[in-house]
């Protein structure tokens, strides 16, 4: 049994179904998700490019260190990351930029692009999980910056939020820095109709998931049998997305039996949410000395900088 249909099935059969996120991200998810960054509704992308355009020179301030590894979990395609390297570059520290990413195809689109804008960084892509292959960054001795953005974060719930912080901590040097993305807490209802657009972008890309588990694991369920529903706490700062079951149905998915119960919810994602105070405590919970925030003009999101 592969690894996608072993948390499939897992998810499946609990008391309260769920769906890791993380299966989002197959080829037509991944295109639909670029959809969701340009709907009017998703905030998000818009407020990290002001934030790099406005800030990346006053966060870079900061840094002292003459040589430095720019090191991005996560990295992506660099499209974002590369108007902070600039910045970087015009410095004229030493750098080198370690994009780090699951998937070798990504990070060969993100190699590409920063050197095109940037042909004289030195750039040392490294592919693979990176709770694994964060290893290798132990073996370098320069000072580091850590960059993990979009907030990514906010897809760790509770306390699984401060353990990938102290695992990051944990890569660091006395003196190294931390940048990490965060939405903040807003509006209820600006955070809420960024996870229900009106175009219904992100209910195709929550219903992809089942459309995904038909493709690639015999599935069979029935589309116009699930609705989407997203819905925002402002007590907790989570946002949470389902999949409803709007009748009570069998699915067969490789031979196994799920039954869902009339208007039976699975849980597909978690985005949560802080707000300023709650970042500073975190940072002194996870071994941080110091921490520094740099916003967009409406206070939706941060860049928020820790030093070890």
């Amino acid at each position: 049994m592969n690894q996608f249909l072993k948390d499939v099935i897992k998810g499946l059969t609990s008391d309260q179904k769920t769906l890791p996120s993380k299966y989002f991200y197959d080829e037509k998810g991944s295109r639909i998700f670029q959809e969701i960054m340009a709907a009017e509704e998703y905030y998000l992308p818009e407020c990290e490019v002001e934030i790099l355009q406005n800030s990346s020179k006053a966060i870079l301030s900061e840094i002292s260190a003459h040589e430095l590894d720019i090191v991005e979990l996560g990295a992506g395609d660099g499209s974002k990351t590369v108007i902070f390297l600039k910045e970087a570059f015009k410095t004229g520290k030493s750098l080198t930029y370690i994009p780090m990413d699951i998937s070798p195809e990504i990070l060969d689109v993100n190699q590409n692009l920063v050197h095109a804008q940037i042909p004289d960084l030195l750039i040392n892509p490294i592919p693979g999980d990176y709770s694994v292959t964060s290893e290798l960054l132990k073996e370098r001795n320069k000072p580091k910056l850590i960059l993990f953005m979009g907030s990514n974060i906010g897809n760790f719930p509770g306390e699984k939020a401060v353990e990938f912080i102290q695992f990051v901590n944990g890569l660091m040097q006395e003196g190294d820095f931390f940048l990490m993305g965060v939405d903040l807490k807003k509006n209820p209802h600006v955070i809420r109709a960024a996870y229900n657009d009106k175009e219904g972008v992100t209910k195709r890309f929550n219903l992809n998931l089942l459309e995904r588990i038909n493709r690639e694991l015999s599935g069979d369920f029935d589309l116009s049998a699930f609705e989407h529903y997203g819905v925002y706490n402002p007590l907790t700062g989570s946002a949470l997305s389902f999949l409803v079951s709007i009748k009570a149905q069998t699915v067969h998915i490789s031979g196994q039996e799920i039954e869902f119960e009339k208007f039976e919810t699975i849980h597909t994602e978690i985005s949560q949410k802080y707000s300023l105070k709650e970042l500073d405590k975190i940072g002194s919970q996870t071994g941080f000395i110091w921490d520094k925030h740099f916003t967009d003009s409406r206070e939706f999101f941060s860049l928020s900088l820790f030093r070890k």
